[in-house]
Parts: C-alpha cells; structure tokens; sequence
C-alpha cells in the first residue's frame, strides 16, 4: 500500500489580512480552514473474468475496513494501460458499495505503473485543518483601531474542519436540486436518538421512550 499526500487547495480564500500582515483591520478571522486529499493505493489481481480473486477480494475487503471507510472518501479503479476489466471493477464496486459509496468515473494521477493482470485501487481522502491555530502571537489587549486579534475565529474555524462531513463541500459546496427530502433531514436525528442512552436525562426518555 502507498499513500500520497497531496495539499489541493484553500477552502475558503483570505483578503490582505493573511498575506502575512499582523493586524487585522476587517471581521475575517486570519486563519482559514485549508483542505488537504490523501491518496491510498493498493494494486490487486484480476482472476480470469471472474473480477478479482477470492484472496485478493477478502484483501481489499480488509484494506477498506481498516482505512474506515466513509462518507466523502472517493473510490476509483485504475487499470493498466486501456486494458478495462469490467468484472474487476464491479468487484470493487460491490465492495465500496456496501460502505454507501459509488465509485468515480477516473482515477487521480499515482505513482508507478499498474502491473499487467492486475487493478489499482485508489481511495481519495480529504481532510480539512486549520494550520496556525490557536495564535496567541500577539496579546488580546484592548485595540482602539477596530482590529481583531490574530487568534480571532480560531474556535470557530478549527470547530468547523473537525465537524464538517465532507470537507469537499468547503471548496465548492453541494447544489441543491431544488426538493425537500425529509428521510434525508431527519436521517441524522434517528442516529443521535439511536445513539442515545435511555433513562434519565436521555434523548429516548425525553420522548417518552421512542
């Protein structure tokens, strides 16, 4: 297995304030959250047109399980050279999918060459931080020229990375296709409940025991 590490781009832009000046005359707080993809690369064989072999499906089923994973990781296949194997990558895609996951249309840029008689599977990871933060560099002390200090929404930035389920939606977001789904609304408040201890001071309880 290799992993590749690969910063892609700062999710939300910064004015002047961030080029490296110590006051911040505006309300953005200086320290954005930046968003960084992770690349993870294993080389699996093909088993005649059956997809992939049993020992090498139950060693990709176990790779995927230790990596965790989860919502916004993106899963491609790549094969080597225009070689496809159709049965190959429904195998992977069985596999993704019992994990909610589809795979992508084309696998990002690796390093190495993918063997002959054998796949590549990639799985894309993003994850979103916010370098510099907490900064205490310069003192909270009273400011008469309407200035924020240097450490100003590190909380709430660094909060946000940590929350977010998919730091992909702090480059680009996610549109809207103009419908209400309520299963989809409601989904993460049936986990929480779910979740919940029952008893005293429980989610459960408070709804009479739902």
């Amino acid at each position: 297995m290799k992993t590749t590490n690969i910063t892609v781009m700062i999710a939300l832009s910064l004015s002047a304030a961030a080029c490296g000046t110590r006051s911040n005359t505006g309300v953005e707080s200086v320290h954005q959250p930046v968003v960084s993809r992770a690349d993870y690369v294993l080389d699996v064989a093909i088993d005649g047109n059956s997809g992939l072999s049993a020992v090498d499906r139950e060693r990709l089923s176990g790779w995927f399980e230790s990596l965790q994973l989860r919502y916004g990781d993106h899963v491609a296949v790549e094969m080597p050279g225009n070689f496809g194997d159709g049965a190959a990558r429904a195998s992977v895609a069985a596999l993704a999918g019992q994990y909610g996951l589809l795979l992508d249309e084309t696998a990002p840029l690796t390093t190495g060459e993918v063997q002959s008689g054998s796949v590549r599977v990639v799985v894309s990871r993003m994850k979103a931080t916010v370098p510099g933060c907490p900064d205490w560099a310069s003192a909270p002390l009273y400011d008469f020229h309407a200035k924020t200090g240097k450490n100003f929404g590190c909380a709430v930035n660094s909060n946000l990375a940590a929350m977010v389920a998919n730091p992909t939606d702090l480059i680009s977001g996610q549109a809207s296709n103009g419908a209400s789904n309520t299963g989809t609304a409601g989904k993460a408040i049936k986990t929480l409940r779910d979740a919940a201890p029952t008893g005293a001071g429980g989610l459960k309880s408070a709804k009479g025991g739902e």
